[in-house]
């Protein structure tokens, strides 16, 4: 019969994300006139009590004679900490309830806050060893009982000795006294917990660095709640994607790399063998050859509305998701475009240009106001038809073109050709997206067509305008002016320089692809772009992708889910539950949807089943990619 398997876990910055007595201390120093120096000096004592610097009695004396708290304080801790439990165990709860048995909480910290918080995860109280406060008769902390050996130095192997645990000793903690108990010989092996902190001197004791709870079942094949630990998945975040993408990530339990800039084909063909998930603007390219070489890759999220810059055809042969912005900056862009069409209207930028060369030009000459004057919207998507709108209020006569029948908002018009709009309006704006179809839609035969003064502006692609042409037309007068903030050749940060034909032309706007760069843009997208990925990875949910078909699932319960890819080719979903016929596996549920390349199966079946099936539908022709969720 198998040994049994005991954790030993410790509690301060392991069970939860912070050392107890620090945040005691912003309790009980709260209004003290030196709170800052004291609670840093506690910060100190801790760290060298952690990393054996300092002897643990020291350091327990020292910080509660600093701290000089009460049991009122101690209530308030306890409703802190349980706001505070590490994300991994948060996710295991379960997990611990089902081996309470087995689970220990071994800590130098105090039963008076351990014990109301590891209780509510099903870890028994008679399974928790920690110091005890002495309160006077006032409930003012005086001292802790110095008879208890988790007081002591060595105090924790002591412990371990006197309760003769049997079987297979874990030890996962992040200080030095979780180590010293592999030292003494009293456990198998020591995991360096770093979810929440990283000592150098206890990792390079360890026997496993833990980065998660969900590392160290997934290891021992104790992982009955997830498919497999999230502190594997690695994700790379490039060209300054806003902090609180990587936050949300983080907290989700991934390892996640930043980069502030684009990669080249080749920096990114090294860097992507390793990644699961990869996170980009519109400046990365991943083309063919990249995702050649990602085999880990299972989603890129576009931080931005355009997706031209991804091969989508080749992520969908390998079974990548991709998931964009549509909608997360649409008012950034709106906003720009009714800036810039003012601007241009009165000739702001030459204007000021004179200023700041000390010329004072007060005329009127070539300045109208926008109200009463044609808009022609090409593309009216998202951005197109929040701007016909916004410009419709400001008085402007807004008519659009679009490929696709879109129904008019407002009192917009509808155009039946693009000539037809370009002739009509005296402001042009194109809000189209990447597609190669739509590369020179605006050349010089186009150009032509265009009212003589009108004005151009282009927020959507730098190839849809031919340059060229339009730098012919504003020198020659045909064009009155025009905003670009989009360019066929961009840098890949900032510290490259920019070239461009339109450098010095007269009312000529140049912007460098900001359209969306707001703060609030930025955040939006942050936070909308992780969250689709995240669902993509936790439950198979498609809605929102770009390249594969979208499909939205219920919440798993009470069962694994199968995600068969597969090219949409007939008779595969037949195969798959003939599959499950023959292995006698019960369906609990099953969503199909297809696009003109592939096809995308879930099947939730019951949780027992024969590991033999799995890799039966991994064998089945056109299977592109096979997960399983549970």
């Amino acid at each position: 019969m198998p040994k049994t398997k005991k954790f030993i876990i410790d509690f301060d910055s392991t069970f939860t994300r912070v050392e107890a007595l620090d945040i005691l201390g912003e309790i009980s120093l709260s209004g003290d006139p030196q709170q800052k120096e004291k609670l840093q000096a506690i910060k100190d004592i801790t760290d060298k009590g952690m990393d054996g610097s300092l002897t643990f009695r020291e350091s327990l004396e020292q910080r509660l004679d600093i701290l000089q708290a009460n049991k009122s304080q101690i209530t308030e801790l306890i409703f802190i900490l349980k706001q505070k439990v590490s994300k991994s165990f948060e996710r295991n709860k379960d997990w611990l309830k089902d081996n309470a048995a087995d689970v220990f909480i071994i800590s130098n910290g105090f039963k008076d806050f351990i014990i109301p918080i590891v209780t509510e995860y099903g870890i028994k109280q008679e399974n928790v060893f920690a110091n005890d406060l002495i309160y006077d008769e006032s409930g003012k902390i005086i001292d802790f009982n110095r008879e208890n050996p988790l007081s002591k130095n060595n105090g924790k192997s002591e412990t371990i000795r006197d309760i003769n645990l049997e079987g297979d000793i874990y030890v996962i903690g992040d200080g030095y006294t979780d180590y010293e108990i592999k030292a003494s010989g009293l456990a198998n092996k020591f995991y360096a917990f770093t979810e929440n902190v990283s000592r150098p001197k206890v990792t390079s004791q360890a026997d496993h660095i833990a980065p998660s709870f969900d590392e160290i079942l997934y290891i021992n094949k104790l992982n009955t709640k997830f498919s497999y630990p999230k502190s594997r998945i690695k994700v790379l975040l490039l060209e300054n994607v806003h902090p609180i993408a990587l936050e949300l990530l983080k907290e989700e339990g991934y390892q996640v790399e930043v980069a502030s800039g684009a990669m080249s084909e080749e920096e990114l063909c090294e860097k992507i063998r390793t990644i699961s998930i990869l996170g980009i603007r519109s400046k990365t390219t991943v083309t063919k050859k990249v995702l050649e070489n990602a085999n880990r890759l299972l989603a890129i999220g576009a931080f931005c509305i355009g997706t031209n810059q991804i091969d989508l055809e080749e992520c969908q042969k390998r079974g990548v998701a991709v998931f964009n912005a549509p909608f997360s900056n649409t008012r950034s862009v709106v906003e720009m475009a009714i800036a810039q069409i003012i601007f241009l209207m009165r000739r702001f930028q030459d204007k000021s240009l004179g200023m700041h060369q000390g010329v004072w030009d007060k005329s009127a000459t070539g300045s109208f106001e926008i109200r009463g004057k044609k808009l022609g919207i090409i593309g009216y998507g998202n951005i197109g038809a929040q701007l016909s709108v916004l410009a419709e209020n400001l008085g402007m006569n807004v008519f659009y073109y679009d490929v696709i029948e879109k129904l008019a908002l407002g009192n917009a018009t509808k155009m039946n050709s693009l000539d037809e709009l370009l002739a009509t309006c005296d402001v042009i704006t194109l809000h189209v997206d990447g597609r190669k179809d739509n590369s020179c839609l605006i050349d010089q035969e186009k150009i032509s067509k265009m009212k003589p003064g009108a004005l151009l502006l282009n927020l959507s692609r730098g190839h849809v305008v031919d340059i060229p042409a339009l730098r012919a037309a504003i020198l020659s007068g045909h064009i009155g002016g025009c905003a670009v903030d989009v360019f066929p050749e961009e840098p890949k940060n900032n510290k490259e320089g920019f070239e461009s034909e339109l450098k010095g032309l007269p009312n000529t706007i140049l912007t460098p692809h900001i359209g969306g760069s707001t703060l609030e843009a930025q955040e939006n997208i942050a936070r909308f772009v992780p969250g689709k990925i995240m669902e993509y990875v936790n439950t198979g949910n498609t809605y929102n992708s770009v390249n594969f078909p979208n499909i939205q699932l219920p919440f798993l319960k009470d069962a694994h889910r199968l995600i068969h890819l597969h090219q949409n080719e007939p008779g595969v979903l037949a195969k798959i539950n003939l599959v499950l016929a023959n292995y006698q596996i019960n369906i609990v549920g099953q969503y199909l949807k297809t696009n003109e390349k592939i096809g995308y199966v879930i099947t939730d079946i019951d949780k027992v089943y024969d590991p033999d099936a799995i890799e039966a539908l991994k064998n089945i022709p056109g299977t592109i990619r096979f997960r399983t969720l549970y």
